[in-house]
């Protein structure tokens, strides 16, 4: 998994303590949407510079009979 896809990018400011730790909560939680996940999408709803809604769809395939 490519890193950047899911890490902020450095910008210089610093994050109150209950907003850095709702970020790594975030994180964390679409870390575990990806893990695993082959085909599909992960979707973010944010709502005033908060996540608040994960959504993941997965892609199967089924092997014809």
């Amino acid at each position: 998994m490519n890193r950047a896809m899911i890490e902020p990018a450095p910008s210089g400011r610093h994050l109150p303590g209950d907003a850095e730790r709702h970020l790594e909560e975030s994180l964390a939680s679409v870390r575990e949407a990806l893990t695993g996940l082959r085909y599909g999408a992960v979707q973010l709803t944010v709502h005033e510079g908060r996540v608040v809604q994960i959504d993941v769809t997965e892609k199967r395939r089924l092997k014809p009979n």
